[in-house]
């Protein structure tokens, strides 16, 4: 199966994301919140960096735990600019 490109404004979106987790996990080490939240240290920095644009949602979920963020300010926060 071949994925359709992501879209500028995809990108930007996961960057976002990106930032707001990074942000959001403060001073706690990236290993110590990729394990609270089950996944390995390298998904998180590929997120975190925007490597990985468009991650699971249960990844996502997982961490906002971790981080103490819900789904909806995640969804709200990196939501499309102007909608």
């Amino acid at each position: 199966m071949v994925r359709t490109p992501l879209t500028p404004e995809e990108r930007e979106r996961g960057e976002r994301l990106g930032r707001l987790l990074r942000a959001a996990r403060g001073d706690r080490s990236m290993t110590e919140v990729a394990a609270e939240a089950g996944v390995s240290a390298e998904t998180l920095r590929k997120i975190e960096t925007g490597r990985a644009p468009t991650p699971a949602f249960f990844t996502v979920a997982a961490l906002a735990g971790a981080l103490g963020l819900s789904m909806d300010e995640l969804a709200e926060l990196c939501a499309p600019v102007g909608v």
